[in-house]
This record gives structure tokens, C-alpha cells and sequence, in this order.
């Protein structure tokens, strides 16, 4: 079994998957440098969120091989898993899941909460979140009170304040009306770049595609491609490029 690249942060080779018989992931192999941005891109329904979530170890798949930081993610425990996706990844849906009993700077702070992170730091950090995502206003209310986009916004703060080391983002301005999601997108990225998180991002459209450093195509669970963005041309390519 071939090591990963040293400069790999997650490298992933021959993942298969299948959701009730039928193949959502067939054969893809991946590697994202430590501090890139790459966007997955590709039509619904050709396996984006699949590979994510396998990346991410929502889901072990049947198989291949995924690696974080060198070390096996498809042989870890259930737990083991848990708490990888705890300690040092980021989710943000394409739908908010937020806690209905929790407001909103609650919701925000929870990994950081869930990591023993002291009551009054965790709130700080969510509470600047809300406010950089322009839902301030909402750091008492409860997600019932909430508009659909507000939500949206709040998990998006939750997964920012946590400052994981790979923050896997599956459509997530899906919610968003179209003059808001330039701004949101912007934020996580700029949020990227200055924490030096890594980035995977799925979407299928071209516009959000184009703040990465890099693009991958998933057709059918295949990939069909890798190319830099285009604002992403002429960038240095020892530190965004593969």
C-alpha cells in the first residue's frame, strides 16, 4: 500500500460507494493540499456529496483508501471517526441543522463547547462569527425565529468558529439568495486563507467555483478533471495547486 504525498493534507485513492445498490462514488482517487481551496464541481446527483462525506468520514467507503495528515481514515473505529470529524474537521450543509433549543450564539459555539472550550471564549468567537456573517442580531434568538437564510448563516458561523484544520463545505449558500452568496462565499474563503484552513467545496455552480484554487469535475462518481481556477491562475503553485 502506496503512502500518500507528504504535502497531501487529505488524499483519498480508488474510493468506491454505492447508495442502494447503485454507484455513487466509481474509482476516484484525490489529493488536497494543506491550505488549498478546491472546489468539486459536477451536475446533482454525480456523487459530490458522497465523496465529501468520505473524505470526511461520514462515511467509510467499501472501498479505497482516505488519509488525513498521512494517517488511515478508512481504518478507524466508528469512534475514532467521531472524533476526528470533532477535533479537526467542519461541515456546513446545504441545509442548516441547528439545534432548536439552543440560540443562535449557542449553536454557533457548540464544537467549540463540545471541545471544553470555557463558556465565555466560546461565546466570543461565535459571537464574531454571527457578526462577519451579518447575523449579529441573531446571537439570542432561536432557529424557530429565524429566517431560512439566517439559519444557513448561523451553521455556517458554527463551522468557522471552530477553525477545523479541513472545513468541507456541500453546497453551502444553497439557501442563499443570489446577491447574498457572493458575500458568504467571500467570508469563508478570506476565513480560510487568513486561519489556514483547507477547503473542500462542492457545488455546482461556476461562479462559487471560482474563488478556489483549484477545480475537480465528478461526473457519474468519476472524476473527469482537474484544472485552477480561473482567479486562481497565476498563483503560486508550491502553495495552492496539485
Amino acid at each position: 500500500m502506496a503512502a500518500p504525498p507528504d504535502n497531501d493534507v487529505l488524499w483519498a485513492r480508488g474510493l468506491h460507494y454505492s447508495h442502494s445498490g447503485s454507484p455513487a462514488l466509481a474509482g476516484i482517487s484525490l489529493g488536497v493540499r494543506e491550505r488549498e481551496i478546491l472546489a468539486v464541481t459536477g451536475p446533482r446527483g454525480s456523487g459530490k456529496t458522497t465523496l465529501l462525506k468520505c473524505l470526511s468520514g461520514q462515511l467509510p467507503p467499501e472501498s479505497g483508501e482516505v488519509w488525513f495528515n498521512s494517517a488511515p481514515v478508512h481504518t478507524l473505529t466508528p469512534l475514532g471517526r467521531e472524533r476526528l470529524r470533532r477535533e479537526r474537521f467542519g461541515w456546513i450543509d446545504t441545509e442548516p441543522h441547528l439545534v432548536p433549543e439552543l440560540t443562535g450564539w449557542e449553536n454557533a459555539a457548540l464544537p467549540l463547547l463540545l471541545r471544553g472550550t470555557g463558556n465565555r471564549a466560546a461565546r466570543q468567537k461565535a459571537v464574531e462569527w454571527l457578526e462577519r456573517l451579518d447575523v449579529g442580531d441573531c446571537v439570542r434568538k432561536r432557529p424557530a425565529a429565524l429566517l431560512q437564510a439566517q439559519r444557513q448563516r448561523v451553521a455556517i458561523a458554527r463551522a468557522l468558529a471552530a477553525e477545523p484544520t479541513v472545513l468541507f463545505a456541500d453546497e453551502p449558500t444553497a439557501p442563499l439568495h443570489r446577491p447574498d452568496r457572493a458575500q458568504v462565499l467571500r467570508t469563508i474563503t478570506t476565513a480560510a486563507r487568513s486561519h489556514g484552513i483547507t477547503v473542500v467545496l462542492a457545488t455546482h455552480d461556476t461562479e462559487a467555483a471560482t474563488l478556489a484554487d483549484r477545480m475537480v469535475s465528478v461526473v457519474d462518481g468519476r472524476r473527469v478533471g482537474a484544472v485552477p481556477a480561473p482567479e486562481a491562475e497565476g498563483k503560486a503553485a508550491c502553495s495552492v495547486s496539485a
